[in-house]
């Protein structure tokens, strides 16, 4: 190294595992710093006798995770992330402070009063507020250097579900939003199997909730399975046929859309929020086979054209909680700077195509 040349200081990681290495004129020795140890270096890069003692636990601390918004979603956010190890679950924050209080105590985070006091406590954070107050909350978030996991939809319009993609891109921070299908370990069995779609079904069924009714069904439930074909086909749509129908809301609680896609590939969506029961199922057609997969009940059967007949099979499954998957992996991406499996990019696209959908029913 010519130490007569200044050198710029170099980070890597985030948080508590932050380490920076700085390096300048002739005369300072080199210094190699953590957010939790750091170490001094004479010319010949030994390291000397006045470098601080490393506490190996200390360097390797937890990432810091927390919870803004702790309603329904957001309180199973807080269950997971005090059942996860691999995080410290820190601290909730909820404008509603005595429900925040109550879920902070109940899984061992502390609760805040005020965002700022929230962004003073951790690294990375789930966002889970309503839908019209996320751009607002996770570009706070985002301002203040913070990795998020936001709900879906990211947003609720394009324009700002680009910005805070764009504000993560460029402040080099995780911004994953919470497609949690892409979770489910049907979808990775699925996944397994698929070769070239040519024709997608998809059916998403719930009775009417107590909550998500600010926003209709194709942002509330289609867009689940809308990101899942994105990801699937991976091709331009070409267009679009949709229809819906608001029954106790203001917009629309059932909806269908007829997507064709560039390369051929067409998908029939059906979602409602006012069935008398669930159901989360999708159905894919390829040349070779026929998969028919229930996410809700993590089942699934194959089916195939061998020797002249149709043979039908399991498809094996190891079940397990999709949103704890989801919430581990982000927290690893978080940790680890990785990208996400649905980052802030992907999940623009899907919202765009369900926004597109909304106003051919509103037509």
């Amino acid at each position: 190294m010519d130490r007569g040349v200044p050198c710029s200081t170099l980070k890597f990681g985030s948080g508590a595992a932050l380490i920076s290495i700085v390096c300048g004129a002739a005369n300072p020795p080199l210094r190699f710093r953590s957010n939790s140890a750091a170490f001094a270096f004479d010319s010949s890069l030994q390291l000397t006798r006045k470098a601080f003692r490393v506490d190996c636990d200390s360097f390797m601390k937890k990432l810091r995770v927390g919870v803004v918004g702790v309603g329904h979603i957001g309180s199973n956010h807080a269950r997971l992330y005090g059942e996860i190890p691999s995080a410290e679950f820190a601290a909730v924050y909820d404008v509603d402070l005595v429900r925040g209080q109550a879920i902070g105590t109940k899984f061992g985070a502390a609760p805040t009063k005020s965002l700022d006091e929230f962004m003073d406590m951790v690294d990375a954070a789930s966002v889970a507020t309503p839908t019209n107050t996320h751009y607002e909350v996770a570009r706070a978030l985002l301002a203040r250097g913070k990795h998020l996991l936001v709900e879906k939809p990211i947003t609720d319009n394009t324009p700002h579900a680009s910005k805070l993609a764009e504000l993560a891109a460029n402040k080099g921070l995780i911004l994953q939003v919470g497609h949690v299908e892409r979770f489910n370990p049907v979808l990775s069995a699925l996944e397994k199997h698929l070769t070239h779609p040519r024709f997608i079904e998809a059916h998403r069924l719930s009775p009417y909730p107590d909550r998500s009714t600010d926003i209709g069904v194709v942002l509330d439930l289609m867009i689940h399975d809308l990101e899942v074909i994105l990801h699937f086909v991976r091709s331009p749509v070409q267009s679009i046929d949709a229809v819906g129908v608001p029954v106790l809301s203001r917009s629309e609680d059932i909806a269908n859309a007829r997507l064709r896609f560039e390369n051929g590939c067409v998908a029939n969506v059906t979602s409602s929020r006012i069935s008398p029961e669930r159901m989360r199922k999708i159905r894919v057609f390829q040349e070779d086979a026929y998969l028919s997969l229930d996410y809700q009940n993590q089942s699934g059967e194959i089916y195939r054209r061998a020797w002249g007949r149709i043979t039908r099979d399991k498809v094996d499954i190891e079940r397990d909680e999709p949103l704890k998957r989801q919430l581990t992996s982000f927290i690893e991406c978080a940790s680890t700077g990785r990208e996400p499996r649905v980052s802030g990019f992907q999940a623009t696209a899907a919202l765009e195509l369900a926004v597109e959908i909304t106003k051919r029913i509103q037509l």
